[in-house]
């Protein structure tokens, strides 16, 4: 099994971005969270999305044999559903999860890539990877316009034990965002940048 990704062990930073950009370190997980609750994001056609808002966690037509992608970030999220425009990603859902949950997610996940810094060879890296349920990936995190920025944003994935997990005992809450997530697109493209951004989640370096 693999020895896991402390909050701590995320937050590492590299040494270029950190002279690019000293406020924000090159990895670093951001969220909306309370003192028992981080909240994520995942879009979705809407038959999964009204099935999930009716029972209060995921349920058929979602299928808990997939890997699930989930997302502490408001902006990342609007990147990859294109402000709820994509197809098969019309709806926004934010799922507040518990934080145990979401330690026992880091506690229990591989790296998706090789790292020297982290893996002291190819073989261990694949072999965390084979046996972890949830997967570990750091993508450019977003402006408010969706272009790449230096620092990056946590994506999720979670696999068998971790879904089951996630679905039946760490969501808490489901909540339709899909509204706010068109309302901040339509804003950016009408180039009222301040109105959009004073509708964004008050995220903040998730401690650990």
């Amino acid at each position: 099994m693999s020895k896991g990704i402390s909050v701590a062990h995320a937050h590492g930073t590299c040494h270029a971005d950190r002279e690019m950009n000293e406020e924000i370190p090159a990895r670093q997980i951001r969220a909306l969270y309370t003192e028992t609750t981080i909240r994520v994001y995942q879009a979705y056609a809407p038959a999964i999305a009204d099935a999930a808002l009716k029972a209060g966690t995921f349920v058929p037509p979602f299928k808990r044999e997939r890997m699930t992608w989930i997302k502490p970030s408001f902006l990342w999220m609007a990147y990859r559903c294109g402000w709820a425009a994509k197809p098969g990603q019309e709806r926004v859902l934010a799922l507040d999860i518990t934080r145990e949950g979401f330690a026992w997610a880091l506690e229990h996940a591989a790296l998706s890539h090789y790292d020297a810094d982290v893996h002291p060879d190819r073989k261990t890296w694949q072999n965390e990877v084979k046996t972890s349920p949830v997967r570990i990936q750091w993508d450019p995190e977003r402006s408010i316009r969706l272009g790449p920025l230096r620092h990056r944003s946590l994506q999720m994935g979670l696999s068998g034990e971790a879904v089951d997990r996630y679905v039946d005992k760490w969501i808490t809450a489901v909540t339709d965002v899909t509204p706010v997530m068109r309302e901040v697109g339509a804003l950016v493209a009408a180039n009222r940048i301040e109105d959009a951004e004073a509708l964004l989640p008050a995220e903040r370096p998730y401690p650990g």
